[in-house]
């Protein structure tokens, strides 16, 4: 009866006919009583989003203390239902220290069993030492089980934390999550997304991670798995450091693994290119992603970002509208409607959904970034000095919060607090050329001009590595003219001024003001008539 009960269970949930799956658990676990069981009807209720039940069912059974899974679980459960102390009491507020130590050692005796075991490496001693040797490896195999439910509940633990906003022990909690176990993605991806890490501590921390703890079948296979394993992380760190080791992952992942057209990859390279202000090849990779997978809410933030950089305002009302209609429980929907009233100007409206989006979920950065946007749009100084304030307290990682701060007050002309926030913006990412551009700005007005001319170089020279589209820069090649003109290096301030003039596509308000600047310049040689 059990056999026939279990077989009838499991194929009620290949079926996914979950209400099934749970009719029959229970009576398979009356006739058993067995822990397995009662995990295994937990599970189901969970799935179905039935957490009370699966939490009852645990506690019914006593199953919390059972094992690691089992505290998973019951964790899990609180979290669902937005009871982070509960979750905190049964996962302890800190991770365990002996993980941290024992679980590298552990997993590579495991890799060195099954590895020495696929050979046709055997004791010959006696039947009973082989079969103590089967006993080890077993032990092994739950000892890493156990250990990978302890970096799910690391990563658990991390949420909890981030709710509370306690956000420095939420950042430590899921780098212990990937330490414990470096295929805790979801830990790795809590640290990446949510910008907690800087770039720079975003590639320290991928060198750190043991990759080579990762097991497969046999030496070669784990040394490729782990290899894999780090190029598929590598094309999720920041795009503004390390250019060149991320083309060599996704080239790689692209040539050997045929991932070339997978939807991950495809969104890095969207991002490599939207950091190097190429919104239109951006964009091509974005729609023809959302052309197979119209509800890839990954991409969606991306793909707005660049309609907007491209004032496509009507594909942005096609999309905001189609996504208020199928989809207004998504927090994307909502950042949707608010770039497109962003895009046609209405900027009460923008603020609007962009609050709402950012209310639906409170840790969605380009809800919170489009929000205070809008009121540096209206010259709001004071709110959207507050408003990048609180995505820059969210959002610990990333440079922008910082930097938007630094040109509120450096429109404010608040020239020693512009220039200590975007110190503070460099100190996390030193190889944006936007934020070199605004400190050489601040230093510009601050009249130290050979430090602005060296900045706005810097500026030049870093799009120019990063193969970022030259006409995104013309602000600051005009800024270097300046620059120049003021420090009177008339010749090489000529020189950026017929180049921003070169590459100037349509003759508008910068282009008078460049003339004019290259007229004083001329005027100042005594090249009256030119």
């Amino acid at each position: 009866m059990e056999k026939f009960l279990k077989e009838w269970r499991q194929d009620a949930t290949n079926k996914h006919q979950h209400e099934s799956a749970i009719f029959i658990g229970d009576k398979l676990l009356a006739l058993t009583n067995d822990p397995k069981d009662a995990f295994w009807l937990a599970q189901v209720h969970f799935t179905t989003g039935n957490y009370s039940r699966a939490q009852t069912v645990l506690d019914k059974h006593k199953l919390i203390e059972h094992s690691p899974s089992c505290r998973y679980l019951a964790a899990h459960c609180c979290v669902k239902l937005s009871k982070f102390e509960d979750a905190l009491e049964i996962l302890g507020d800190k991770t365990p220290g002996h993980l941290l130590g024992n679980i590298n050692k552990s997993r590579r005796k495991l890799q060195q069993t099954s590895g020495n075991a696929r050979n046709g490496v055997h004791h010959r001693k006696g039947s009973g030492h082989a079969n103590g040797g089967r006993n080890s490896e077993e032990r092994e195999r739950e000892l890493t089980s156990d250990t990978k439910y302890e970096a799910a509940m690391c990563h658990l633990r991390g949420i909890c934390f981030a709710k509370q906003n306690a956000f420095d022990r939420a950042k430590e909690c899921y780098m212990d999550a990937v330490r414990i176990d470096v295929q805790c993605f979801e830990a790795f991806d809590q640290l990446t997304t949510n910008c907690l890490l800087s770039p720079d501590e975003e590639w320290a921390f991928l060198e750190t991670l043991d990759f080579d703890s990762i097991i497969a079948n046999g030496t070669d296979a784990s040394q490729e798995a782990a290899q894999f394993t780090k190029m598929l992380y590598t094309t999720r760190v920041s795009k503004y450091k390390n250019p060149a080791e991320f083309s060599n992952a996704v080239e790689s992942l692209s040539q050997h693994y045929n991932l070339d057209s997978n939807p991950d990859i495809l969104l890095s390279k969207a991002e490599l290119l939207f950091t190097q202000c190429r919104f239109k090849q951006a964009l091509t990779i974005t729609a023809s992603v959302l052309d197979t997978d119209a509800y890839n809410f990954s991409f969606l933030p991306l793909h707005l970002a660049c309609l907007h950089e491209l004032n496509q305002s009507n594909t942005l009302f096609l999309l905001a509208h189609r996504l208020a209609d199928l989809h207004p429980e998504e927090p994307a929907t909502w950042l949707a409607v608010g770039v497109y009233y962003l895009s046609i100007n209405q900027i009460a409206e923008a603020r609007r959904f962009f609050s709402k989006s950012s209310m639906m979920n409170p840790h969605f950065g380009p809800a919170w970034i489009g929000f205070a946007h809008t009121f540096a749009l209206e010259g709001e100084h004071d709110q959207a000095v507050s408003a990048y304030g609180t995505a820059a307290r969210l959002f610990q990682g990333t440079h922008l919060p910082q930097l938007f701060l630094g040109m509120q007050h450096l429109a404010l002309h608040n020239l020693n607090i512009a220039h200590e926030y975007l110190i503070a913006a460099n100190n996390l990412c030193s190889t944006d050329p936007l934020l070199l551009n605004e400190i050489g700005v601040v230093f510009y007005h601050m009249d130290h001009l050979p430090d602005a001319i060296n900045l706005f170089q810097q500026s030049l020279q870093i799009a120019n590595e990063i193969d970022s589209d030259p006409s995104a820069w013309l602000a600051t090649r005009a800024n270097l003219g300046h620059a120049y003109r003021r420090h009177h290096k008339w010749s090489l301030a000529l020189r950026e001024f017929d180049e921003v003039l070169r590459q100037q596509p349509t003759k508008n308000n910068t282009t008078m003001h460049i003339l004019c600047a290259k007229g004083l310049v001329l005027l100042e040689t005594g090249r009256c008539w030119e």
